[in-house]
């Protein structure tokens, strides 16, 4: 049976739910976030795991961080794995369309199965699924929220400093 462990950490879009399998990080949730499995899956409370997540989500909200680079623990289907990686090609501060990153992946008519798996993605922030935005760059779809993917993208754009994300 794995080790399932968590910690909760203040951030600019209110409190960030870190968890980890076997001391590598497996999810990130927001409150009040789509997707948000039941808490008792979330393990005991221990923030020994944490440490290099925390160091670089703090980094990350005070403009200092525009690439995560930890080890992380992702379980879902293998299309799921590969649009995850996908997203981690984003560069900061860009978006794609989910019609430009099912064509990345090889399958363009796939936009839809894209906004599906983008939608599942397990670790919020550190996996940039709110880099994704709709066919001519609509704003649709975050499991956190279209205010916070708003406030995310501004950060990274540069039109909103990190202290205007409280």
């Amino acid at each position: 049976m794995p080790a399932i462990q968590h910690t909760v950490v203040d951030s600019p879009y209110d409190p960030l739910t870190l968890v980890a399998v076997d001391g590598v990080l497996s999810r990130v949730h927001m409150t009040g976030q789509r997707h948000r499995p039941p808490e008792e899956t979330f393990g005991e409370p221990d923030p020994r795991p944490f440490g290099e997540a925390i160091r670089q989500l703090d980094a990350y909200f005070a403009g200092e961080l525009t690439a995560f680079d930890m080890p992380l623990n992702l379980n879902g289907t293998p299309f799921q794995l590969r649009v995850w990686e996908g997203l981690l090609r984003i560069p900061y501060g860009e978006t794609r369309t989910y019609g430009e990153l099912a064509e990345e992946l090889g399958n363009p008519a796939a936009s839809r199965a894209v906004g599906l798996a983008n939608g599942k993605n397990p670790v919020s922030i550190i996996v940039p699924c709110h880099r994704v935005v709709g066919a001519g760059g609509s704003l649709t779809g975050y499991g956190g929220g279209l205010d916070r993917k708003q406030r995310l993208l501004a950060f990274e754009s540069g039109t909103a400093e990190p202290a205007a994300l409280f």
